[in-house]
Parts: structure tokens; C-alpha cells; sequence
């Protein structure tokens, strides 16, 4: 598949919340773009744009305003639009995507294990192509929110190993929190 090669090649993809970066994402070497903003009357003109400087474009179809939930949504954004495919949390719209000849992205956020564990259910229902996992690293994340903020923090959610524990309280969480019950004897 042509954008596995351009994420081997690359593996940093642009993800544009705002038109505010559209320029320095087109003319970046990055070669996948994620619009995660934007609207029905706009969408295609940024879309042409990006694709005119030689980039994979994925619209994230669940944060475009004007357009719904629902499949006349995808066959829009294919017909009209025209992306190279579109990632979202609803696996119905993915699912749909797919069948007509969309590139599709799961998003999962992984919280806990419970959403784990329906994540791997969804994809295994009907394959998307890619999955985007969120948060994508979680002791960065606890570095930023502990700038940011001077409340005590408790890491959660994904906790299993030993080495999960450790580089959540390196990054500067105050404690952990598990299912795990093995950990709770460390």
C-alpha cells in the first residue's frame, strides 16, 4: 500500500488542527496530512492544495462542521472531496469508507483496558487500514500536564508492566494507577 511506503519512508505525519500550519505542512517533508478541522465549504480547496504539493491527505470526518454522522457524509467526501481516505472513531463511517474505496484510520483512544480491549474487537471486525492509537506516549504526556499544571498527577490507564510504573513516576507522576493486581506489590 502506497502510504505504508510514505510512512516507512517518513514516519511523521502532519496534523493540521486549523488552517493556521496549511503552508508550512505543504511545503514540509512530511508526505501524510491529517485535517482534523475545517469545514464543508472549505475542506476541498485545502484538500486540492495539499495534494497539489505532493501529500497524502486523511480527513478526520467526525471534527469537519457542516458535514454528518452518517454514510452520505463518506460518499460525499469520496465523490466530492476526494482524500485520499478519512480516519474517525466510528467504526461504521470507517467501515463504509472502506467498502468504497477509502483509506480507513481507526482512532482508539486508549484509556483503560476495557477500551483496549473494544478497540481490538472494532478492528478485528472489519480491518481497517491503519489505526491511530491516542495517547500515543504517556510519559511525555505526564511531563506537559505536569508543566502545566500544580496538581498532584496519578498515572492510569495501560498500566501492566513493571517498566510502565517506573517511567510514569521518571516522567513525574505522583503515583499509579492499576488493574494490574501484580504491580500492586511493588
Amino acid at each position: 500500500m502506497e502510504i505504508i511506503d510514505c510512512l516507512e519512508n517518513n514516519p511523521i505525519v502532519a496534523s493540521l488542527h486549523n488552517n493556521d500550519f496549511l503552508s508550512e505542512a505543504s511545503s514540509s517533508p512530511v508526505k501524510v496530512i491529517f485535517l482534523l478541522s475545517g469545514n464543508i465549504l472549505h475542506i476541498g480547496d485545502v484538500v486540492d492544495h495539499l495534494k497539489s504539493n505532493d501529500k497524502k491527505v486523511f480527513i478526520h470526518i467526525d471534527l469537519i462542521d457542516g458535514l454528518g454522522r452518517d454514510f452520505a457524509s463518506v460518499d460525499y467526501i469520496k465523490q466530492r472531496i476526494k482524500p485520499h481516505g478519512i480516519l474517525s472513531t466510528r467504526s461504521n463511517l470507517l467501515r463504509h469508507g472502506k467498502e468504497i474505496g477509502l483509506i480507513t484510520i481507526q482512532r482508539l483512544f486508549l484509556l483503560d483496558s476495557r477500551a483496549l480491549n473494544s478497540g481490538v474487537d472494532i478492528i478485528k471486525s472489519y480491518h481497517p487500514d491503519l489505526v491511530e492509537v491516542l495517547p500515543g506516549i504517556i510519559p511525555r504526556g505526564i511531563e506537559e500536564l505536569k508543566k502545566r499544571v500544580h496538581q498532584p498527577i496519578i498515572a492510569g490507564g495501560m498500566i501492566t508492566l513493571k517498566n510502565d510504573v517506573i517511567q510514569a513516576l521518571k516522567a513525574g507522576a505522583l503515583a499509579v494507577s492499576t488493574s494490574k493486581k501484580e504491580l500492586w506489590q511493588m
